[in-house]
């Protein structure tokens, strides 16, 4: 009889989602893709849970989700850890629990936010074999534009397709986040097409389309220096007219301000006090949709 296989690290790892306090998107490119601008942010909830056992010896990876429509080897979790082993050669035998509780299809960065998780754990442990900062983020964008930015955890100004990250001060400390996610998804292929679909770009070369993207904004919510606003909500919201009263609610429960994240279906709205973040998600919860209460 052979010996059992000798576990060598318990470990439990919360994973943050992110939201978007502005995205503008420019025109589609040749490459399928789109230039976009955004303002990245992290947050404590909602969040997932890694719960992963190293072994001795080398291997693969045993995946397991609490949502079984992710427990795939498509997963980016999966497809992390075989890109970082197949890259650095190291490879360790691992049995990975991910407990979901960011939603899926809501513009959170949840499926990102997993696979930077299982990137920086590997990464911390590979010993000579780790990457270097630079390297670190090639490989995680190669898995998706958003994979970078989970490896800063710190709001960032992104560029290019989300690629080029520049670290900021959003100025939003002591402020406070309430994340409503309805149970519809959003698409973000879908999301992509329909912005494209409805809207043109001014024809004249050089054209500055992403920096004047907030001019329409009148009423500017200004904590950053700049307005929230995200390109997409107009076409996310006359398919979805739900989300959109999710946002009207929390502008009327007293938010400063209240945003579509990323393609959605995910709005939070933005508190200067615990006090009045906790009364605001009171009164929002109980309709099917989950909510959450985040610092910043």
């Amino acid at each position: 009889m052979g010996l059992m296989p000798y576990c060598v690290e318990e470990t439990a790892i919360p994973v943050p989602c992110k939201v978007n306090l502005r995205l503008a998107v420019g025109p589609r490119r040749a490459d399928g893709y789109h230039d976009i601008e955004t303002l990245f942010h992290p947050l404590s909830e909602p969040a997932d849970v890694f719960s992963i056992r190293r072994f001795e010896d080398p291997g693969d990876i045993d995946f397991l989700c609490s949502d079984p429509e992710l427990e795939t080897d498509d997963n980016l979790v999966v497809r992390a850890y075989r890109a970082f082993a197949a890259q650095t050669g190291y490879a360790p035998r691992l049995e990975a629990m991910l407990k979901k509780r960011i939603p899926h299809g809501a513009g959170l960065g949840g499926g990102s936010a997993d696979a930077a998780a299982m990137l920086s754990y590997l990464n911390e442990r590979a010993g000579e074999n780790a990457l270097d900062g630079d390297a670190l983020a090639r490989l995680a964008l190669g898995l998706g534009a958003d994979v970078p930015f989970f490896l800063l955890d710190r709001p960032a100004l992104a560029t290019g397709v989300g690629e080029r990250l520049v670290p900021v001060d959003a100025g939003l400390s002591g402020w406070f986040a309430v994340v409503i996610c309805p149970a519809v998804r959003v698409n973000t292929a879908w999301a992509y097409a329909a912005l494209d679909t409805a809207r043109t770009f001014p024809e004249k070369p050089g054209a500055q389309c992403l920096t004047r993207a907030f001019d329409g904004n009148k009423k500017p919510f200004c904590v950053t220096g700049a307005p929230l606003r995200n390109d997409f909500e107009p076409v996310v919201f006359a398919a979805h007219p739900e989300i959109g009263r999710v946002k009207e609610r929390l502008l009327a429960f007293g938010a400063a301000g209240a945003l579509l994240s990323g393609t959605g279906s995910a709005v939070f709205g933005l508190f200067r006090t615990r006090h009045a973040a906790a009364v605001a998600m009171a009164q929002l919860s109980g309709d099917g949709s989950r909510v959450f209460l985040a610092s910043l």
